[in-house]
């Protein structure tokens, strides 16, 4: 793509780090000269950042295709419910709202690929959208399976389950789970490495499960779902235990890992590097990306919030429409 591929922006929670993360982000000429930005939030909020002043302002009903920098209007929220570090119901479903109309501008060719700033899936919830995350939002927009990949400069780190409750992880783990995730894997990485990946993967229990000793999951799910992946040409290893695996970071000799649930990957990536880490949703028919931090409500309107995340994820975002 020789043109600047147009990235819609969800401004997430705006009483969060969302809009000066996303202001700060944008100011940088290397993410200025690498895509036009569309940038879907709250007006008043928007118009606390000088530089958003001088964009297009549209609304979600006006909108097109953009040739240059664009506010995309969604909600104008009084005073009470955009305040910095003091999050709303109404700020909740606001955030949802900016989600719902930069997906509907993916599906209308409007932009190009999606980057979301941090939202509180409480302060959603509590305005009574039923919100596990935006992967599983994106999932549902799109009918698509998906895949978070925690896409580090040191590993990548993709996702089983995402969101949920480890008393329920263990139930969701089947062999044709993990056979067509380990093939979406090997697939989109494919073109980013050159050649099939190498792909780690984690065992469920403790030193993967000691031959069946400490559970039955690598026996019964893992070691069978590697065996007919690798069938498929897909260069998948494992069971691996995770606490020796990430030990070797050095030397790390895969080009991605799968994690069987949500804190055993999410740890170690943003332990290796949390600023330059970016959360990717894999199996999307448009990129999608998004800083690997939440809303960061103490922080909010301080100016200390660093801008690096949304620079790397907006920059990611940006390098994906290419492929």
């Amino acid at each position: 793509m020789n043109e600047r591929p147009v990235v819609g922006i969800s401004l997430g929670d705006v009483s969060g780090i969302g809009p000066e993360v996303t202001a700060s982000a944008l100011s940088r000429p290397k993410v200025r000269q690498a895509l036009i930005p569309v940038v879907f939030g709250d007006g008043p909020t928007l118009e606390r950042f000088p530089a958003f002043k001088k964009y297009t302002r549209t609304t979600p009903g006006t909108l097109e295709r953009a040739t240059g920098p664009t506010v995309c209007v969604v909600t104008e929220l009084p005073e009470k419910d955009r305040f910095p570090g003091k999050p709303t119901r109404a700020g909740g479903k606001a955030q949802y709202g900016y989600i719902q109309a930069a997906i509907e501008a993916a599906r209308a060719g409007k932009v190009d690929a999606l980057c979301t700033a941090p939202v509180s899936k409480e302060q959603i919830s509590r305005a009574g959208i039923p919100f596990m995350g935006h992967t599983e939002v994106l999932a549902e927009a799109f009918g698509r399976e998906v895949m978070m990949l925690m896409d580090g400069p040191r590993v990548r780190v993709a996702l089983a389950t995402n969101h949920v409750p480890l008393v329920d992880v263990s139930r969701m783990l089947t062999v044709e789970r993990l056979v067509g995730q380990l093939q979406l894997l090997s697939r989109s990485l494919k073109p980013v490495v050159g050649r099939a990946p190498r792909i780690g993967v984690l065992s469920f229990n403790p030193h993967a499960g000691e031959g069946g000793l400490l559970g039955r999951e690598e026996v019964e799910v893992l070691t069978p779902a590697i065996k007919q992946a690798r069938k498929l040409r897909v260069d998948a290893h494992g069971p691996l235990a995770a606490d020796g695996l990430f030990a070797r970071v050095a030397d790390f000799p895969y080009d991605a890992v799968l994690a069987m649930y949500h804190d055993q990957g999410l740890i170690p990536a943003k332990a290796l590097d949390f600023e330059r880490t970016v959360n990717v949703t894999l199996g999307l028919p448009v990129p999608r990306t998004s800083p690997d931090h939440g809303t960061a409500y103490d922080l909010a309107g301080t100016g200390k919030a660093s801008s690096v995340p949304m620079v790397e994820a907006l920059l990611k975002a940006a390098r994906l429409t290419a492929r």
